[in-house]
This record gives structure tokens, C-alpha cells and sequence, in this order.
């Protein structure tokens, strides 16, 4: 795994020829509970230049490696460099529903695309039409940076999504700006889990925030499953509760 001091420098490569980057992580495709949350963060090479990414940019890692603290400070520190706006950042989610619906890749897509359109007009990319989020290669096509903005995405490329992307395998712990993407998608989550775990007791959301730990999947089969549980994600471990019919959450169990 690259140290840290070298995720500014892989910015700084990728940035070469273009006014912008914007890097982009996701958070939350392999939960069994709760929404898929994708995260964007724009900088500039005056950002990468510039002394908080030359001094501070060192603590910003991949966000799984981090603690929650570390998060939450650097998360705050994101905050004031929006207000100064030396960064954009933006945050999109897409819900179990959409999850059930469109199947994980494609919520992914959709949350991807969302937290895409919160800062896209800064990065100033001009469509002539709205395209579907399974659009045609001639739709995508009409998604073009006014500004020269390059878009960095964690992991595989990402057929059908309608912005020109350069997929990077491993980039949260490669890039700083997807890194930056991967800590603001991962405290925003975390965030929705902790609100859920009032709505829904019992499950422990606070906590292992949705994922499949031995507590979260001893307590689907105890007490069935919440609304905000993954239905597809569920099936085998839902086999094992003596009463299929009682899959459903109630509340005050």
C-alpha cells in the first residue's frame, strides 16, 4: 500500500493537463442494512500545492484505515475548506429501496451520480440533454467538462455512468482526492446509521453500522428483518428463523 505522502503525488500526475480533479468513493456496498453513500471531493492544483495538502494532506488515508475521531476531525477540516473554497465536496445516497430495485451496482451508480451532480457545476460539465442513469453510449457522450476536469472513480470503470471517468483499482488509498471522497461518504453513512439505530433498536446500527458482523447477523434471526435490511443480502441467514413468517421488524420487540 503506497504511504500516505504519495497520495498528493498521484494527484498531482493525474491532474497533469487539466484545470481539476474531482475523486469519488463509495461507502456501504456490502452492508446488509442501510443506504450505499458515495462520496465527491473537487480540488485544483493550486489545492494540491497549497499548504494544507502539503502539510495536513499526510493524515487523509483511505477511510476504513482511519478511526471515527480521525474522521470526524478531518471531516470538520473539509468543512472549512469548502468556506474558504479551496475544495467543493458533495455526498449522494441511494437508498434500500433503490438498492432492491436497481441491485447494488446500480444504486451504487445512482448514489455515484448523485454526489457527481452536487458539484458538477462547479466543475462545469455541460450536458445537452438529461440521460437515464443506464443511458446510451451517445447520451454519456453529451456530458462534456466546459472546464478541463478530469474524474477519478474507486475501483473498475463504471459502464453506463454518465460522466467520463478514469477508474482507479485501490485509488482510495492511492488518491487524495478519492480518499477525501472515500472520508466523506464514510462519515456521512455513519451519520445515517447512527439516526437508524433510534429508529430501528435492537440491531446494534450504531455500532457496526449495517455491515454483516456476528452480532448484526445473530440479531436479523432474532428478530427478523427491519425495513432498512437489504432483502436480497438477507435470504440465507433469514432461512435459519424457525417462523419464516415473522421475518418482518415489529416495532417495541
Amino acid at each position: 500500500m503506497p504511504k500516505r505522502r504519495q497520495l498528493r503525488s498521484f494527484d498531482l500526475k493525474k491532474i497533469e493537463g487539466f484545470e481539476s480533479l474531482i475523486g469519488m468513493d463509495e461507502v456501504g456496498r456490502g452492508a446488509l442494512a442501510g443506504p450505499v453513500v458515495a462520496g465527491a471531493v473537487l480540488v485544483t492544483r493550486e489545492f494540491l500545492e497549497g499548504r494544507w495538502a502539503t502539510v495536513k494532506g499526510g493524515r487523509v488515508n483511505d477511510s476504513k484505515l482511519l478511526s471515527a475521531a480521525e474522521r470526524e476531525a478531518l471531516w470538520s477540516e473539509f468543512e472549512a475548506l469548502m468556506a474558504q473554497g479551496q475544495i467543493h465536496a458533495h455526498y449522494g445516497s441511494a437508498s434500500v429501496e433503490e438498492i432492491e430495485q436497481h441491485n447494488i451496482l446500480g444504486a451504487t451508480k445512482l448514489a455515484m451520480r448523485r454526489a457527481m451532480e452536487g458539484i458538477y457545476p462547479v466543475a462545469a460539465f455541460r450536458r445537452s440533454e438529461e440521460p437515464d442513469l443506464f443511458s446510451s453510449v451517445e447520451e454519456r457522450e453529451s456530458f462534456v467538462p466546459v472546464v478541463s476536469c478530469r474524474v477519478l472513480v474507486d475501483g473498475l470503470p463504471l459502464r453506463g455512468f454518465p460522466y467520463p471517468h478514469t477508474a482507479v483499482v485501490n485509488g482510495d488509498a492511492r488518491s487524495l482526492s478519492i480518499a477525501m471522497g472515500s472520508i466523506i461518504a464514510k462519515v456521512a453513512r455513519d451519520r445515517m446509521m447512527a439516526e437508524l439505530d433510534t429508529a430501528y433498536p435492537g440491531y446494534g446500527f450504531a455500532k457496526h453500522k449495517g455491515y454483516g458482523t456476528e452480532e448484526h447477523r445473530e440479531a436479523v434471526v432474532r428478530l427478523g428483518r427491519s425495513p432498512i435490511h437489504r432483502e436480497m443480502f438477507l435470504r440465507k441467514l433469514l432461512a435459519q428463523r424457525p417462523d419464516p413468517n415473522q421475518m418482518d421488524f415489529l416495532p417495541g420487540r
